[in-house]
């Protein structure tokens, strides 16, 4: 027997290595991982839209900068160890009511208009949620509508606007 075959053989029978921890996931964890997955849809997280995962885990919450801050980085590091969206969906629809889940299609939506670009992997995803969350399509696109419309409504309040 070769030494590769011999080395092979014996990494099949070698403890497996340890798995990245995983940190311990809550309703409001699985929101703000997903918050983040919308925002890394497209493969550009900038800070626009890492702001407006904050403002978003701010005002749902009730966490100040401190809190929203080690939230986010919490969600961040289960965002990028988890393997799809269905682990987060559930535990999003084991916390929240039916009837509150179109609200969190507004918060996904205002985290991937926050760079006032639209990409189709933004697009993909929020079908995907959508259908998860046990909403529909048109669901997600009456909340795209909502958000964009509150920000043309800022932007043209904006003095920088006139």
């Amino acid at each position: 027997m070769t030494e590769k075959a011999f080395e092979w053989i014996k990494g099949l029978f070698a403890p497996a290595p340890p798995q990245p921890t995983r940190p311990e996931m809550t309703g409001e964890l699985a929101v703000a991982a997903l918050l983040v997955r919308a925002a890394r849809a497209n493969d550009d997280y900038n800070k626009l839209q890492i702001a407006a995962i904050d403002d978003v885990l701010s005002r749902r919450f009730g966490l100040g900068p401190w809190d929203v801050s080690a939230m986010r980085a919490k969600a961040e590091a289960l965002e990028a160890t988890i393997g799809d969206s269905v682990h987060l969906t559930r535990a999003i629809k084991d916390a929240i009511v039916y009837e509150e889940r179109p609200e969190y299609l507004c918060d996904l939506w205002r985290v991937i208009l926050a760079d006032g670009k639209r990409h189709e992997q933004e697009d993909g995803l929020m079908r995907l949620v959508s259908n998860l969350l046990g909403l529909r399509d048109r669901d997600s696109a009456h909340a795209r509508q909502r958000v964009q419309a509150r920000m043309d409504q800022v932007q043209d309040q904006s003095p920088l606007a006139r």
